[in-house]
């Protein structure tokens, strides 16, 4: 899996899941700031690196996909660069 982040949506439904405590079922898919705070707090331990996220990036994410989307490509291009 080379290049490619070991990171999936039900991992980030699982750290929303942590902050909320609510069971991974009733996470809803909209992040606010707070949640998206938590969410690249978490994924920068998890894969201990930084992400580099643009203002244009953090603004374009609103649910767990547009969260996925941005931190994939932010990790991808971490590990390659």
């Amino acid at each position: 899996m080379a290049g490619q982040p070991d990171l999936g949506r039900a991992d980030l439904v699982t750290m929303l899941a942590e902050l909320t405590g609510k069971p991974a079922t009733e996470v809803p898919d909209r992040i606010g700031s707070m949640e998206l705070a938590w969410l690249v707090h978490l994924v920068e331990q998890r894969h201990e690196r930084r992400l580099d996220l643009s203002d244009d990036q953090l603004a374009g994410i609103r649910t767990v996909d547009d969260a996925l989307a941005v931190f994939r490509t932010a990790l991808t291009v971490t590990a390659d660069g």
